[in-house]
């Protein structure tokens, strides 16, 4: 799961941006779990004066309540039944609340429901909606890499963590990680957002050993034995493998072999024909303290330029040009692929249902492009700045309990609770280390979609997971992933310092970083599809020509500041 632009989680990265109509839900429709589309949301507007007048009336009793314990978790003092709405900025979200054991446990535990509210269509229209009408539900969850954090915290629209945290729960405070509530401080001197998945500098020293990155080169395993386990690291190796693979395997089930997978293309590009492979091919983010511009990196033209020859050779299928995730995961369920340049955790789902019908139709991880002196590669690992963050907004309707339940979700007790679930129901105690059960360990490893609906544990919910915390519950890992997960191990790195240095919103560099970004999408597939290295070369100068018409110095200027600023910054934590 993310370095600027380019890097983004990965892991758990792949997102976008979103908007919704949120639907209307209060305390008294807690029986209210489904995940609500765009379509039921058309009534919202009609009622946010509603809500804000309900919002007014609970603060008013909040504040009239005794002075909260900072030694004591703020929801006990409150279990009666809430609904929060919850916006999640990931239309592939597929989870309700309160249909599987342990969000029910929760609910029953604490007295919070909650109604998820994803998007139905193109997420970056709806954000951007969502934001200009105002409509914010209870929670939001997005990237922290989207715009739209940056609007709302500018535009007003979300409340300062820190200063609920000290009028409802100093508690907060306690079980909050210091080094990740600073580094989302803003110039005001307040943080808006806590992030999932973060590592400090701190985590980085003492869990390394134990971190893996999702970036992987993998082949079908079948595939790739059958033809003598080619070396595919060098652009010839490359392109052979490739060749052998169509000419052997021309289909699969009756469907024509897609001989390499890659993200999807987007409006500013394709992650696997950027961070990924640029990381692949350890092409460096700075050189002697100065950013390092990677995108005209020798090595990295030279690799996108073999991207080019495999598609001249008739080696790249047109589905990669077009297909989205759903298309994709369809596909990768099939089998259809001989390699990919992907996110593993992306295809977990369909990794298994291959092992269950025949281990060797596994995709397993390799080592893929290199550079010319074969270096091994610098793969994205966990960072401060997470994967997502979320905020709570300013139509909040219970400023008090909303804080709570964050702080319940953010401690040990609340990450104990959706990673594992329900004590003797899904684990128990063993040797003084809490347990899966068998049954529900077995589920977990054979069928994750029918996991998180029956149990919802192992991070079902996953938008204040705590990925460092987890690793004292979590099961050893098995196949078919144990094998992708151990080859990243040593070959992953932490890039902290080079997040949220891009310029957002509607600054001037902000305006210049979205149109080098958009120029960038659209040339990027007319590169692997031009005719001819000299087609290729014609179209580049092209593009860095637009780029600095756009401002590029002005964009370079300020992530160069902001890169000073988090080295600065991330020194500090390790003090």
């Amino acid at each position: 799961m993310r370095k600027g632009k380019l890097h983004r989680v990965i892991a758990f990265m792949s997102v976008l941006a979103l908007v919704f109509t949120m639907a209307a839900c209060s305390s008294s429709n807690g029986n209210n779990t489904a995940n609500t589309s765009d379509s039921d949301n058309s009534n919202k507007a009609a009622n946010t004066t509603t809500d804000g007048n309900a919002a007014a009336t609970n603060d008013a009793k909040a504040d009239n309540k005794p002075a909260a314990n900072p030694d004591e978790p703020g929801w006990k003092s409150d279990t009666s039944p809430i609904t929060f709405d919850w916006y999640l900025n990931f239309s592939w979200f597929p989870n309700k609340w309160g249909v599987d054991a342990t969000s029910q446990y929760i609910t029953k535990k604490t007295g919070v429901n909650v109604n998820f509210i994803v998007p139905a269509g193109n997420e970056n229209e709806k954000l951007n909606t969502m934001i200009a009408s105002g409509s914010l539900p209870d929670f939001i969850t997005l990237g922290w890499y989207e715009d739209g954090v940056k609007k709302m915290i500018e535009g007003g629209m979300v409340e300062p963590l820190n200063k609920l945290a000290e009028q409802y729960d100093p508690y907060f405070f306690k079980v909050a990680d210091g080094a990740k509530t600073s580094w989302y401080t803003q110039p005001d001197g307040n943080f808006y957002g806590y992030p999932n998945a973060s590592s400090s500098p701190k985590d980085f020293e003492k869990f390394s050993g134990d971190y893996t990155s999702n970036q992987t080169f993998v082949v079908r395993k079948d595939m790739y034995e059958a033809l003598g386990k080619p070396d595919m690291r060098t652009k010839e190796g490359f392109l052979n493998a490739l060749k052998l693979a169509k000419e052997k395997f021309p289909e699969v089930n009756g469907q024509p072999l897609i001989p390499l997978g890659l993200h999807e293309f987007t409006e500013t590009g394709n992650y696997s024909l950027e961070g990924y492979l640029q990381n692949f091919l350890a092409v460096p983010y700075e050189k002697d303290g100065k950013l390092y511009d990677r995108r005209t990196d020798a090595e990295y033209l030279s690799w996108l330029k073999t991207f080019r020859k495999a598609n001249e050779m008739g080696l790249l299928a047109k589905d990669i040009f077009i297909d989205k995730r759903p298309q994709m995961e369809e596909k990768i369920a099939q089998g259809r692929y001989f390699a990919m340049l992907y996110q593993r955790s992306d295809f977990a789902a369909q990794q298994n249902a291959l092992y269950a019908k025949d281990p060797n139709s596994v995709y397993i991880a390799v080592d893929g492009p290199a550079d010319e002196a074969q270096d091994a590669p610098t793969l994205s690992g966990p960072g401060i700045s997470g994967w997502t963050v979320t905020l709570i907004s300013k139509n909040v309707k219970d400023k008090a309990r909303a804080i709570k339940f964050l702080s319940y979700l953010v401690s040990e007790e609340g990450n104990k609770d959706l990673y594992m679930g329900i004590p003797g129901e899904t684990y128990d105690e063993v040797d003084g280390k809490a347990t899966f059960k068998p049954e529900v360990l077995e589920l977990l490893n054979k069928d994750r979609s029918a996991f998180d609906k029956k149990y919802g544990a192992s991070y079902t919910f996953w938008m204040l997971m705590d990925t460092n915390m987890n690793l004292q519950w979590a099961p050893p890992s098995v196949e078919p992933s144990k094998q992708m997960e151990d080859w990243t191990k040593g070959k992953t790195t932490s890039f902290s310092q080079f997040d949220q240095i891009d310029p957002t919103g509607n600054s001037e560099e902000g305006i210049a970083n979205t149109k080098i970004a958009q120029t960038w999408g659209k040339t990027l597939p007319k590169l692997i599809l031009s005719k001819s290295d000299a087609d290729f070369d014609k179209l580049f100068t092209e593009f860095l020509d637009k780029r600095n018409d756009a401002g590029l110095d002005k964009v370079q200027a300020y992530q160069q500041t902001h890169y000073e600023g988090n080295v600065a910054k991330l020194k500090e934590f390790l003090k």
